[in-house]
């Protein structure tokens, strides 16, 4: 057990690498409670939510999430998020747990003055599981009469799971697998009963409780960022290659001036790239990225052998000019330099159906 984000969360139950191969070839189980939830409510949390979010929630309807982020003025990160719309004046942001007060506190002092908003810290209230593997779906129908099969990725409803009414279920995760997320009430023995149904729903797929170590090398696999390393208050959204995601187009938000400045200059001068080992050798995070002759270059900033892929990646920030697929670099490790190769991210993705 660690610490994480004040929670003391489990690293591994059984194994990081049979959860981990649970997840891409079966089914596990995370308990995400950590994660959490800030509601906006009124006539104008649809403006509050688009000031201070960088993706456009104007285009989504009900029952529909994106992923989007809070930035600074700089262009920098505050946080990612999971923008759910719950109603026509209800929306649900999903934060991350490391960075649940100092959210709260920019949400209040960006957007706590609008007109017609209330916002709401709802993150004790809720259980959040994380049900993920192409197995998920038939784990979780056992336990719901919604059909599943209907929510499409990004997508969400209510509906009765384990007895319990009105639980939210969303076609989300954190894995780069199918999967859903499910939120039930945070009380007890509520909550360890839902797990346990949940275990006993997949036993038959091979579900494995799955701790921090999975989580963190299942969303390696997948490319997906991580708070403190890809993202943070030092790297800017173009940087960390997730410009897909800031709508410049839908008017002002906090970070867009930022934004348009880094394209008026030509873009940005580093970009988050995926590395392949090409030796013997893991590049773990903080590792020193170098061009071939050994002249630092950047850093890994997550890194990891990839227990599906059966290979050693790495995410690293590298200048522009080192970003062109198959660059050969070198990662110094232990003072030795040990050859990479700028691959394709995600390194993984779900076979499709």
């Amino acid at each position: 057990m660690v610490d994480f984000g004040g929670w003391d969360m489990p690293v591994e139950y059984s194994g990081l690498i049979a959860e981990h191969m649970a997840v891409r070839t079966g089914v596990g189980l995370f308990d995400v409670s950590h994660m959490g939830d800030i509601q906006f409510r009124g006539p104008g949390s649809l403006a509050a939510v688009q000031h201070i979010c960088m993706n456009d929630a104007s285009k989504l309807a009900i029952g529909q999430a994106q992923y989007s982020a809070m930035l600074y003025p700089n262009g920098t990160f505050v946080d990612d998020v999971v923008v759910h719309k719950l109603g026509g004046n209800d929306y649900l942001l999903v934060i991350n747990a490391g960075t649940r007060e100092k959210d709260m506190q920019w949400v209040r002092s960006q957007v706590g003055h609008f007109q017609g908003t209330h916002i709401n810290d709802f993150s004790d209230f809720y259980t959040q599981l994380a049900i993920q593997g192409p197995r998920a779906a038939e784990t979780l129908q056992k336990l719901t009469s919604v059909d599943l099969s209907s929510i499409k990725n990004y997508w969400f409803t209510w509906g009765m799971v384990c007895g319990l009414h009105n639980t939210l279920i969303a076609r989300t995760g954190y894995t780069g697998e199918d999967g859903f997320e499910i939120y039930v009430p945070s009380d007890e023995p509520t909550s360890t009963r839902v797990w346990n149904e949940v275990l006993e729903a997949g036993k038959e797929f091979g579900i494995l409780p799955c701790g921090l170590g999975a989580r963190n090398t299942l969303r390696l696999e997948s490319a997906m960022a991580l708070y403190g390393h890809e993202i943070s208050d030092s790297i800017n959204v173009f940087e960390a290659n997730l410009g897909r995601y800031a709508k410049l187009e839908k008017g002002n938000f906090v970070g867009r001036d930022a934004l348009l400045a880094v394209q008026a200059a030509g873009g940005p001068r580093r970009r988050l790239v995926g590395l392949e080992m090409m030796e013997r050798g893991i590049g773990r995070d903080g590792y020193p990225v170098c061009s071939p002759d050994g002249t630092p270059i950047g850093e890994i900033v997550s890194g990891s052998p990839a227990p599906f892929l059966k290979k050693n990646i790495a995410l690293a920030f590298v200048p522009m000019e080192f970003t062109a697929l198959e660059t050969e670099v070198a990662v110094q490790i232990r003072g030795q330099l040990v050859e990479a190769k700028v691959v394709p991210a995600p390194f993984y993705r779900k076979p499709k159906k």
